[in-house]
């Protein structure tokens, strides 16, 4: 079985941005930059695929989403250096970090994988079209981002691999540790909330309360939200979440047309886009080029031949 790498960019690379202490020769923080490399390496190494596919965040967010909930995402933090390498004023940050996301883009230019971006487009829904694409029918598909969204994603093909937490995760483990299968869990996850996007859930409601007073979830079978509606109006029981999800089903169907993963949010154009891209890819690796922009970005001594290696075997 062929294997394809499909990461979550912004995810990769602001995780190395914020934890990963790199600076230049001449003192910048290139830890973003570098660490995304670096993990990019270990992935490779790991995982040896025969393809990646590294999926952006279009200019603006997904305009889709912003329109049915306004404060889609806000009041988020702006990122911070890592304390021990901080050495730029806040404006200076800023400009750092958007040079090292340009600066990883023109990397990644220089070799033989495949980017995606799409203005209005949020990565998470070009990563579902990717992993649902026909190209890539009867591949393994390893979704790599520490974000929970991508659980939905998980099939008999498709893994999802959390770098943060060290953690690979099938249908099967999903299913079973969280009592919610892949299927249903925007559904599942509609209830509960999500606070990193700034999506409140039904009170007291979880993800472990979900599991528990709607165990159908855990059964492969996609469930509506009209059957769950109907089971919460109608079960048997005086338990609270019951009627609180009832009294509160306008807020679950909001949250739904905002996390669920299986329909991605793409214009027509832009899915046609994405796939004369995949149709007409052709592998280029310029090794030397790469090596020229580490000595200017001042990268100093580093081993990148795991990485080398696996790009000059998908020229081969």
């Amino acid at each position: 079985m062929q294997r394809l790498l499909v990461i979550d960019a912004l995810n990769l690379l602001f995780r190395n941005y914020i934890v990963n202490p790199s600076l230049s020769t001449n003192g910048q923080p290139i830890g973003g930059l570098k660490g995304f490399l670096q993990s990019l390496q270990k992935l490779c190494r790991e995982t040896k695929p025969d393809q990646i596919v590294i999926c952006w965040d279009g200019a603006g967010g997904s305009k889709r989403r912003k329109s049915v909930v306004k404060t889609y995402k806000a009041g988020r933090k702006p990122l911070r250096l890592n304390r021990d390498i901080r050495n730029l004023s806040e404006a200076e940050e800023v400009e750092n970090k958007i040079w090292q996301q340009q600066r990883v883009i023109e990397y990644l230019n220089e070799m033989p994988v495949i980017q995606l971006m799409e203005d209005a487009v949020e990565a998470d829904d070009i990563v579902s079209f990717v992993v649902q694409s026909p190209k890539y029918s009867g591949w393994q598909k390893v979704i790599v981002s520490s974000d929970k969204d991508f659980i939905q994603l998980c099939d008999n093909e498709t893994v999802l691999y959390r770098p943060i937490q060290k953690e690979t995760l099938n249908k099967k483990i999903i299913a079973e540790r969280d009592g919610i299968h892949p299927v249903n869990y925007a559904l599942a996850r509609a209830i509960a909330g999500d606070k990193s996007d700034n999506l409140p859930g039904v009170g007291r409601v979880g993800l472990k309360t979900v599991a528990n007073r709607l165990p159908f979830l855990s059964e492969e079978k996609s469930y509506t939200l009209d059957y769950v509606y109907d089971y919460c109006k109608n079960v048997d029981s005086k338990a609270a979440a019951y009627s609180n999800i009832v009294e509160n089903f306008e807020l679950v169907k909001t949250n739904y047309k905002i996390m669920q993963l299986y329909v991605p949010s793409i214009p027509v154009q832009g899915k046609m886009r994405i796939n004369n891209i995949l149709e007409e890819y052709i592998d280029e690796f310029n090794k030397t080029e790469i090596r020229k922009m580490m000595i200017t970005d001042g990268f100093g001594h580093g081993n990148w031949e795991d990485l080398f290696q696996t790009m000059q075997r998908f020229c081969a």
